[in-house]
């Protein structure tokens, strides 16, 4: 029996009878390792290939896809193809011509990935409180930025991922700043925490992905909203104004916040709207200043601002929304927290 240039067996005229049982074995042996052997599932192929060489091929009949074993794992040909994981689908639907399932994470938790492959994934990191006036003062305070917004396609490995979802930041209590969000992250990818709302007499000197609106900082005079302090993930905070005016609305992950407006509370930046669940939601918004007569307004899970004697509402849970500024009221709104969403094609 000889061998091809590249080393497949063929049997020769010269080959004796009594050789022909080996050389078709050879033969077959060979076409398992370079030929793409169909099988029904992963099952079937592991039990019928319990110790798979390098280089070898499949095909699978359920997903109709090839496969190659590359010495530690079975992989598909392209080597970037769509990942899966193993945790329990949080919904399915087409578009497009395409099949998804994906999962949400409201919490953190983990990410059980068995094939490697590529995935959609959104990220928001937990929105900035607002910050806090004080009862008898006519001042008004910053409204929370949201949490940083990062989404797009990534390669994730064949592995146990840690996902972690960012808490929004606490309202400013008297005088004081908001707290900053939590970050948010899965494996590797992170979205920081948004910056949070300027306190009465206190600028909301600390800056986060999108940054947090001024208050009144000093006698007649407002400060200057933050800004952002990653661009890609978040905008600026608007700009505060003086006692009896109207706090800076906090920057979203689509906008800047607006400044004060005389006695109205400038309105927090717009979010971000989103389609990986198969519905079209927009998150990420900032908070709404705290204004004399009137809070700033919000959307995308942003908190409005507090107007007259009014806390700042609190930023919607697991979008990412900055709270709302106070006004002649000790506590600003809370940030609303994160969310992690990971899609795959199926």
């Amino acid at each position: 029996m000889a061998v091809t240039p590249v080393g497949n067996p063929y049997v020769e005229s010269s080959d004796l009878v009594a050789n022909y049982p080996g050389a078709s074995e050879a033969l077959a042996e060979r076409i398992d390792i370079v030929g793409v052997n169909p099988f029904a599932n992963a099952a079937a192929r592991d039990a019928a290939i319990p110790s798979p060489v390098q280089g070898q091929m499949c095909s699978l009949n359920d997903d109709n896809k090839g496969y190659r074993y590359d010495g530690s794992a079975w992989v598909l040909f392209s080597g970037a193809g769509p990942a899966n994981f193993t945790n329990t689908a949080t919904g399915t639907y087409t578009t497009g011509g395409k099949d998804y399932k994906y999962v949400t994470f409201p919490a953190s938790g983990s990410l059980v990935v068995d094939q490697a492959g590529f995935a959609d994934i959104l990220i928001i990191g937990g929105g900035a409180g607002g910050g806090g006036s004080l009862s008898g003062y006519d001042a008004s305070s910053g409204g929370g930025g949201a949490g940083g917004y990062l989404t797009g396609t990534v390669f994730l490995t064949a592995t146990t991922h840690t996902v972690v979802v960012g808490a929004g930041g606490a309202g400013g209590g008297a005088r004081a700043i908001g707290l900053i969000g939590s970050l948010s992250f899965a494996g590797p990818i992170a979205s920081i925490g948004g910056g949070p709302g300027g306190g009465l007499d206190q600028s909301a000197w600390i800056s986060g992905s999108s940054g947090g609106g001024g208050g009144r900082i000093g006698v007649g005079s407002g400060a200057t909203g933050r800004t952002s302090l990653i661009a890609t993930q978040g905008f600026n905070g608007g700009n505060g104004g003086s006692e009896g005016q109207g706090g800076g609305g906090g920057g979203g992950a689509g906008a800047n916040g607006s400044n004060f407006s005389s006695n109205t509370g400038g309105s927090g930046g717009s979010g971000v709207s989103s389609s990986i669940t198969g519905t079209a939601v927009t998150r990420a918004g900032g908070g709404g200043g705290g204004g004399s007569a009137t809070g700033g307004t919000a959307t995308g899970g942003g908190g409005a601002g507090g107007g007259n004697i009014n806390t700042g509402s609190a930023g919607t849970a697991n979008t990412g929304g900055g709270a709302g500024g106070s006004n002649r009221s000790t506590n600003g709104g809370a940030g609303g927290s994160g969310i992690v969403i990971v899609r795959v094609v199926v």
